[in-house]
């Protein structure tokens, strides 16, 4: 008779390359072995279709180990089947559409099973980037109705400077835009239901009248301060993901990366370019790639992880909010 496995190993998970007509020709300091035929927008680091890299689950999209594993990966049998995050790595090259996202109750009302609220953290960042994240004060509904008509919608747009390490938070229902100028590390929950308020004149559909009831004029969206903690640094904690910075240097252990008293919770760990070593309690080690990502199952067996170069590591602590 087979035994049903107490806990999962960590594995590392392949990047889905994602064509956008805003992305770029040139990923060679992030993915210098990739063949580009389009502009490619969007690594999709944990996207349902992503696969495992290497261990007993290679080659199984995430989707597939989320099925048959629910409740080692979220640590509830009650959780759901499905990831609750989606995590990418953004490259825009020219400015992306004008949008907004629903939040739980409207997704749901559309037939979908979760909103999207996200964040972005800005691994790289040029002088002059920018993006837009939220609306000014004095907007209103008719206000930005009208501006989609005389094309002025980034009047009321609040454009936000970007450097390097900064986090902005997008919850649902905030009018955004991603501007040229920096590679941003998007946490979203894992909803891709995305309403086009105004789109420079591109050949795609718009969505003005969801867009119309999805926003809201008054959101929490805006740059995050980051909380100095004593062993890590905390970039951003909200309803639905709670996000850390670690220093890697020499050997942190799976245990260690916790917080006292947390109860188990699906994570994922980047730790960009930096050559990270991952072994297991039983020596094993574990491939992962450079800029992909390492799922830390909720029921995870022990791990260390080891470099020998100060690194920085971006841990992903998913939350599964209560249902009402």
């Amino acid at each position: 008779m087979n035994t049903l496995p107490q806990t999962l190993p960590p594995f590392a998970l392949e990047p889905r390359f994602v064509a956008r007509v805003w992305g770029t020709h040139d990923l060679r300091d992030w993915y210098p072995d990739l063949a580009i035929g389009e502009a490619i927008g969007e690594a999709w680091l944990s996207g349902d279709e992503c696969p495992a890299h290497s261990g007993p689950l290679a080659g199984q999209p995430l989707r597939h180990i989320f099925a048959e594993h629910a409740p080692l990966m979220m640590g509830d049998v009650s959780g759901s089947a499905d990831s609750p995050l989606l995590i990418k790595i953004l490259f825009a090259q020219e400015k992306l559409s004008v949008q907004v996202h629903p939040d739980d109750a409207m997704a749901q009302r559309k037939g979908f099973p979760r909103g999207k609220t996200e964040c972005w953290y800005a691994l790289k960042a040029a002088p002059d980037a920018q993006v837009a994240c939220g609306l000014k004060p004095g907007a209103s509904l008719a206000a930005i109705e009208a501006s989609l008509h005389d094309h002025t919608l980034e009047n009321w747009l609040d454009v936000l400077p970007v450097s390097t390490g900064d986090m902005i938070f997008v919850d649902a229902g905030t009018v955004h835009a991603i501007w040229p100028g920096s590679v941003l590390l998007e946490t979203q929950q894992n909803c891709d239901l995305t309403y086009r308020l105004y789109d420079y004149g591109r050949p795609r559909p718009l969505h003005i009248q969801e867009s119309l009831e999805a926003l809201r004029l008054h959101t929490q969206a805006g740059k995050i301060p980051p909380v100095i903690e004593h062993d890590r640094t905390l970039l951003l904690d909200s309803k639905y993901f709670r996000i850390e910075q670690h220093t890697l240097h020499g050997s942190l252990t799976h245990t260690q990366l916790g917080s006292a008293g947390d109860s188990p919770a699906l994570s994922y760990l980047f730790v960009g370019a930096h050559p990270v070593s991952v072994q297991t309690a039983d020596q094993q080690t574990i491939p992962w790639p450079a800029n992909s990502l390492l799922a830390v199952p909720a029921r995870c067996q022990d791990f260390q992880l080891t470099s020998v170069e100060p690194a920085k590591l971006i841990r992903i602590v998913a939350r599964q909010p209560a249902a009402h």
